[in-house]
């Protein structure tokens, strides 16, 4: 049954639905690794981020001291302590000798080790090996054990990849290349925009066809071209070829043409009766661009800059070629690149890694995503 706006209670049930879907699909990963990335290692390796908030279990090796530790007590040699020595406690549910069979025992029992040595590993971790003879070696004997730990949570992970792993450089290094080249843009295609849409002039519908034929080249294709006539040029006049500049003009260069026509499409579709009465007023084409135009145009202004600030923050390729891929040139993508390579086990630093690497596009999102489908469809809708 439809209501009085036209939709019927089925489809707005269905919309619902697959925005919810949408949404659980977006931030459940995003989710994942903010949790990751506060876990304590150890319990990060063996149990999933969706078992943070449970005691986790697991078996572990360890391995006694050796007979330097060793005391006589009562006509018999004793090595005694902890096996968690300075670490976090746990609980110890069993424990065993071999690999094979690694909760052999009950946790507290007294396991016959032969030829009269005795072990007992407690709950709580500590430990009493008592043996008739003088234990011999500096390798103690080998224990396997069931441990179970409350959740923990930790930001050490954070400081070490902000301050020890390069990534604070690396931060700083795509903050400077992101926002020039994400402002850049946006000042060129708007002039642009609206020269296209509201001005007359020779060329005019080329230049749009040419824009339109532009949005399907191929980034890869124009990149090698483009790296020659930026090295060429700053030859010419002396420019070093690895700075912020170079890569500030390749994102515009890469970005206009859409910023153009997302632009264009939306401009061209505002009230033609405000820009008349603007005219008739006497106002220049400057003075109708900046108090009418640009006031009416930030949704669709907003709706670009997302595009090209996670299109920017999220580039390796470019970043690489235009800027180079040295310790104090390489952006966040790349520094993570790297760690893959280099920390593939250590989940604690990529989980951190990746977080530090997502959390200025959400805010970046989250902060305009009120003008984001607002802009982007009418921008789609509009033409003129």
């Amino acid at each position: 049954m439809a209501s009085s706006s036209g939709k019927s209670f089925l489809g707005r049930f269905g919309v619902h639905i697959a925005v919810f879907v949408f949404v659980a699909i977006w931030t459940i990963p995003t989710l994942g690794i903010l949790v990751s990335s506060l876990r304590d290692k150890d319990q990060l390796i063996v149990s999933g981020w969706w078992t943070a908030l449970s005691t986790s279990s697991q078996t572990e090796a360890g391995r006694l001291p050796g007979a330097s530790a060793q005391i006589e007590k009562d006509g018999k040699f004793v090595i005694e302590g902890n096996i968690f020595g300075d670490g976090p406690a746990r609980n110890i549910s069993a424990f065993g000798i071999k690999a094979q069979q690694p909760t052999q025992y009950e946790a507290g029992t007294v396991a016959d080790l032969g030829e009269g040595v005795s072990l007992q590993l407690n709950a709580d971790g500590s430990f009493v090996m008592q043996s008739p003879k003088a234990f011999e070696g500096d390798r103690g004997q080998r224990v396997y054990y069931a441990s179970s730990a409350p959740p923990r949570f930790t930001t050490d992970n954070y400081q070490t990849v902000l301050f020890s792993e390069g990534i604070g450089r690396s931060f700083i290094n795509s903050l400077t290349v992101t926002i020039p080249a994400t402002i850049i843009p946006i000042l060129i295609a708007a002039y642009a925009a609206y020269a296209l849409a509201w001005m007359r002039f020779p060329g005019r519908a080329l230049l749009i066809a040419v824009i339109i034929g532009l949005l399907v080249v191929p980034l890869q294709m124009s990149l090698i071209p483009l790296l020659k006539l930026y090295n060429g040029v700053g030859l010419f006049f002396g420019v070093p070829a690895k700075t912020y500049l170079g890569i500030w003009l390749a994102h515009t260069g890469f970005g206009l043409p859409f910023a153009i026509y997302l632009l264009r499409s939306y401009i061209a579709g505002l009230p033609r009766e405000i820009m008349e009465s603007a005219r008739i007023d006497g106002a220049s084409d400057f003075e109708i661009f900046v108090k009418i135009v640009l006031p009416l145009s930030f949704p669709v202004l907003a709706s670009f800059a997302i595009f090209q600030f996670l299109w920017v923050w999220n580039d390796l390729l470019v970043a690489m070629v235009f800027l180079g891929s040295g310790s104090d040139q390489l952006v966040l993508t790349g520094k993570l690149n790297a760690l893959l390579g280099s920390r593939g086990g250590d989940w604690e630093i990529l989980t951190t890694s990746a977080f530090v690497t997502i959390i200025v596009p959400l805010i970046v999102f989250f902060s305009l995503q009120r003008y984001f489908v607002r802009g982007l469809l009418a921008g789609s809708v509009k033409g003129g």
